[in-house]
């Protein structure tokens, strides 16, 4: 976020700055249906702890073509009520592909900005959505990259290689920043 909004001339400190000036950072319990409404909830959180302007951002795991409820959305990591460890997020996705062939992937993407007591924005579009990519079954040989456990099965779609496979500029051209920076041009009304 950082880099790509570093256009728009504002200055971003995220929780860690927070911590590291001694502010207690509130624990928010992520207990929403969707992307938006996790976002919704960390972001007047914090802003109620921190009185500035605040955004949050959450997402959701989506397949294409699976029964309703393995879609996993916003528990990707919690499954039956447990979890998982990164090992058990590998073995359980590629169950799923085991059962369901590859599946095609998105991370459906939120965010909740609160600029003050009284502007609240949101948003949960299509222009936020991850590219589509793929899950497979066949793990990464190498690379594991503990937290995030499922881009060791993670196919991009358009060369079948795994992301931890593919040119840094590659990489930029598919992370999902376009809509976020469209979201702020237009709540914060610039013209860039």
């Amino acid at each position: 976020m950082r880099s790509r909004l570093k256009q728009l001339d504002i200055e971003l400190i995220g929780l860690d700055d927070l911590r590291a000036e001694g502010k207690t950072i509130p624990q928010v319990v992520e207990d929403g249906k969707s992307p938006l409404e996790n976002a919704r909830l960390k972001a007047i959180a914090y802003y109620e702890a921190f009185h500035i302007p605040v955004f949050s951002c959450d997402s959701g795991l989506y397949f294409d073509n699976v029964p309703e409820a393995i879609q996993p959305g916003v528990h990707v990591r919690n499954v039956n009520g447990k979890c998982l460890t990164d090992d058990e997020m590998i073995d359980y996705y590629s169950g799923l592909v085991k059962i369901y062939g590859n599946l095609v992937a998105r991370y459906r993407n939120a965010i909740c900005f609160v600029q003050d007591d009284t502007h609240i924005y949101e948003a949960m579009e299509p222009s936020m959505e991850s590219e589509k990519f793929i899950l497979t079954d066949k793990p990464h040989s190498i690379v594991r990259k503990k937290g995030f456990p499922l881009d060791s099965i993670s196919l991009d779609i358009k060369t079948n290689k795994y992301y931890y496979d593919l040119p840094v500029d590659r990489l930029e051209q598919v992370a999902v920043e376009d809509g976020f920076l469209d979201f702020f041009k237009r709540v914060l009304d610039l013209k860039l």
